[in-house]
């Protein structure tokens, strides 16, 4: 089942995501070579990230990427437009307007359906200058749980 959501290279170091089943994004290293007697130390490489969590780092790179920043290598409707909150006021209009940004992200990845499952935000988590936000989506190619994300959006 893992091969459905695909593998990419583990890119955020010191973050974690964790959706429902709590699976933890923390970049870390995988021996690719362990040791004979009288060898050099183990290899290791990158870690790679597979199944639930490439689902949950591709859409946290998505929100975190402001939106036509990849325009030059092809990608010009790849992000998210929250970085456009930063400054702000926080209202409630503000909230709807971060609400909408994420939808609109969580609709341009192509391996989640385009609607997102659940979009809460936890107003009691929140301080003046963030939104604290869980997102849920149904990856396409599963009939299994969908993905959560918890995310601060900084003001």
């Amino acid at each position: 089942m893992d091969q459905l959501f695909g593998t990419d290279l583990s890119v955020v170091p010191n973050m974690v995501a964790y959706d429902a089943a709590s699976l933890d994004l923390t970049t870390k290293l995988r021996v690719i070579r362990r040791p004979r007697p009288g060898e050099p130390d183990t290899q290791t490489d990158l870690s790679l990230v597979e199944g639930r969590e490439n689902i949950a780092q591709a859409l946290l790179l998505r929100l975190l990427t402001p939106v036509g920043s990849l325009a030059t290598l092809g990608h010009s409707d790849y992000g998210s437009r929250l970085g456009e909150l930063i400054g702000r006021r926080k209202t409630e209009e503000l909230r709807n307007l971060c609400r909408a940004f994420v939808l609109e992200a969580v609709a341009r990845e192509p391996r989640v359906e385009p609607k997102a499952v659940e979009l809460t935000f936890e107003p009691l988590a929140e301080q003046i200058d963030n939104f604290v936000l869980t997102v849920a989506v149904q990856p396409i190619r599963s009939g299994g749980d969908p993905v959560s994300l918890s995310l601060e959006v900084g003001l």
